[in-house]
């Protein structure tokens, strides 16, 4: 028992002093791209006042510089700064990586953020394009980021400001959303789109735009204009649903409200996604993993997809992301669009006449020393066979003007000073990114009034508007008898609701048998899949597991039941419609709204924005790249019940 004993002390010891070296290390590590970082900065702009205007001194000079003067036109400005930039300073601006903070909830963000701190970032390689993934309960987390970030970027050389961007924060959704309960809250783009209400959708737009100003946000990685003509895709729930024409009537509506009639200081800049079209996803599997890289298009129906495109050019989105996807057999080389010089310059560029921002989707770069390399392979289909170094120089030669989410600008100076790539190529590029920051007022004034946020952002009539948006965009698939609304206030049994709020609408019971009816509100079906970013993305399979069917239909069988349904997806559903007495498709909203659906204080007025197939076999014959071609649907495109 001593020997073990001793032992055992042993090998804590070790095993203690293994920690603290790892954490000496870690902790020297993390200081060591620290200092690295604020070694470069150069001290605080101070302010130049002239004829009795007051300027910023960017560069510290002493002097008013053409770039700092405001009363000059955006493009005059630009020439200026691009002239004083260099190589380096170039190639920062054409990266856009995302910013991890130590506030994140998400432990391995966390520590990343250590690792990855913003004097690495916005100091050392010169980056100012970056994605916020940070969504607190208190925005006042959110904008002392912000600031402090700034405040960094300020002290470089050149006071190149920030520019923030961000997935959707306005729907409580997975996958491509960061939600923020201090926003405003409304429905996936499928409610817009089932609501079909383009001067509703810009209003939105307006909306959610001065909510990101708010808080700091200047661009949006949305709208999503994709369509959702494979069921099985998992980012269709961002989507206007499958009908282009009324995707491109929402998409242009959508960036009208983000943008205005053109980029302001109170725009927020759009970057509309997934050129030319991610929603034919080869069996349904998404291009964030090597096994989904294929888009197919047996339908030949390629034209069909570029249609809400067309509308986003219109509208002056200012800018555009490819997807990750291979658009099999459209172009002479089968690679990933953003390395396809016929889908980027040949086809949105040339024949499309696109003068934006064109912004890879992220992670597209095989680089090992990238961030969000050690969360899972990169997204570089069709050019796995090259190197870093020639996969930035391919995309660069195909008209990427920037790379989302990779953040190694060493790489493309690289390219610059070999002779790969020509100075003049960059300028192309960071001309129009640096543009983007004049005409948004970033240069004069990037920094966000904290005293101020708190009116910009939850406006009870915002608030209002967007509970009533989440209530009037449900889709009433199936009332029999007239069941829905319920009258008085009946006892309710439910499952995944919030039974307190019920209790406001509702005589709350515990156990089925007591209840006058059942309320069950169905998350979708998916296909559990390992990896964390996997976790995000429900694809696959579109019904319910044999064990879980059974569960539901039980409930059915014994209580008369009222459904809801979360559609991030087109369901299948054919036993749980028959057996219920109610069916009422939502599009991620709130309990409260659902609430208000049952007691009939307010009303669905929704209709399907994709048709509902009938069978996972019905599925499985759907051409990817069609629209309404299931067999023998469940419930059609358009469908959508009133209350009597």
């Amino acid at each position: 028992m001593k020997k073990f004993l001793k032992v055992l002390r042993w090998t804590l010891g070790i095993l203690l002093i293994l920690l603290l070296g790892i954490f000496l290390y870690g902790y020297f590590k993390i200081q060591g791209i620290k200092n690295r970082g604020e070694d470069k900065l150069v001290g605080p702009a101070t302010v130049l006042v002239i004829d009795g205007h007051s300027f910023r001194d960017l560069n510290k000079n002493g002097k008013l510089d053409t770039y700092e003067d405001t009363r000059l036109a955006p493009e005059v400005r630009v020439n200026d700064l691009l002239s004083q930039m260099t190589i380096e300073e170039k190639a920062g601006q054409m990266f856009h990586p995302f910013l991890f903070s130590t506030k994140l909830d998400i432990m391995p963000m966390r520590i990343l953020a250590l690792f990855y701190p913003p004097e690495e970032y916005i100091a050392t390689r010169g980056i100012t394009h970056l994605t916020s993934p940070l969504a607190p309960d208190d925005p006042l987390v959110h904008i002392e980021w912000v600031n402090a970030c700034q405040k960094i970027a300020e002290q470089t050389r050149l006071g190149i400001p920030l520019s923030f961007s961000s997935d959707p924060r306005h729907s409580n959704k997975k996958g491509a959303a960061v939600f923020m309960k201090s926003l405003s809250q409304w429905p996936d783009a499928l409610g817009f789109a089932a609501l079909r209400d383009s001067s509703l959708t810009v209003r939105f737009g307006q909306i959610a735009a001065r909510e990101y100003r708010a808080i700091g946000l200047h661009t949006s990685l949305h709208p999503v204009a994709d369509l959702a003509t494979e069921p099985r895709w998992g980012r269709i729930a961002g989507t206007f649903g499958e009908d282009a024409e009324l995707s491109a009537m929402l998409t242009a509506a959508y960036i009208y409200g983000m943008q205005g009639d053109s980029l302001n200081r109170n725009s927020v800049s759009t970057m509309t996604k997934h050129f030319s079209g991610g929603g034919p996803q080869k069996d349904g599997w998404d291009a964030h993993f090597k096994y989904g890289k294929d888009q197919a298009y047996p339908g030949n129906n390629f034209a069909y997809h570029l249609i809400p495109f067309k509308a986003a050019i219109k509208a002056k989105t200012a800018q555009m992301m490819p997807y990750y996807g291979i658009p099999l057999g459209q172009t002479s080389e089968d690679v990933g669009f953003a390395f396809n010089k016929e889908i980027i310059t040949d086809l949105l560029k040339d024949s499309l006449n696109y003068t934006g921002i064109v912004c890879s989707d992220w992670n597209i770069i095989n680089d090992p020393d990238s961030a969000l390399t050690k969360f899972g392979e990169p997204m570089d289909h069709g050019v796995e066979d090259l190197d870093a170094l020639t996969q930035v120089e391919k995309a660069i030669h195909a008209g990427i003007d920037q790379f989302g989410g990779t953040d190694n600008p060493e790489l493309l100076v690289k390219l610059v000073k070999s002779g790969r790539v020509s100075e003049s190529r960059l300028d192309q590029s960071v001309r129009k990114l640096l543009h983007q920051k004049f005409v948004l007022g970033l240069f004069d004034d990037p920094y966000i009034n904290e005293k101020e946020v708190l009116s910009d952002i939850g406006r009870p009539e915002d608030v209002r508007l967007g509970l009533e948006t989440m209530v009037r965009s449900a889709v009433l698939l199936k009332n029999e008898a007239g069941t829905l609304p319920l009258s008085g206030k009946p006892k309710v049994y439910i499952e995944n609701m919030d039974r307190d709020l019920a209790a406001s609408y509702f005589d709350v019971v515990d156990e089925l048998a007591e209840a006058d009816f059942a309320l069950l509100n169905l998350d979708p079906p998916f296909e559990p899949r390992e990896g964390l970013l996997e976790s995000f993305f429900h694809q696959g399979r579109l019904d319910y597991a044999p064990e879980e069917l059974e569960r539901i239909l039980d409930v059915m069988q014994r209580k008369p039941t009222i459904v809801t349904a979360y559609l991030e997806r087109p369901i299948v559903i054919p036993e749980i419609s028959e057996q219920a007495k109610a069916v009422l498709g939502h599009f991620s909203i709130s309990d409260k709204a659902l609430f208000e659906l049952i007691s009939g204080k307010g009303r669905p007025e929704g209709k399907l924005p994709f048709e509902m197939p009938s069978s996972m076999q019905a599925v499985e014959k759907q051409l990817e790249d069609v629209p309404f071609d299931s067999e023998n649907p469940l419930y059609p495109f358009g469908w959508g019940l009133r209350y009597d």
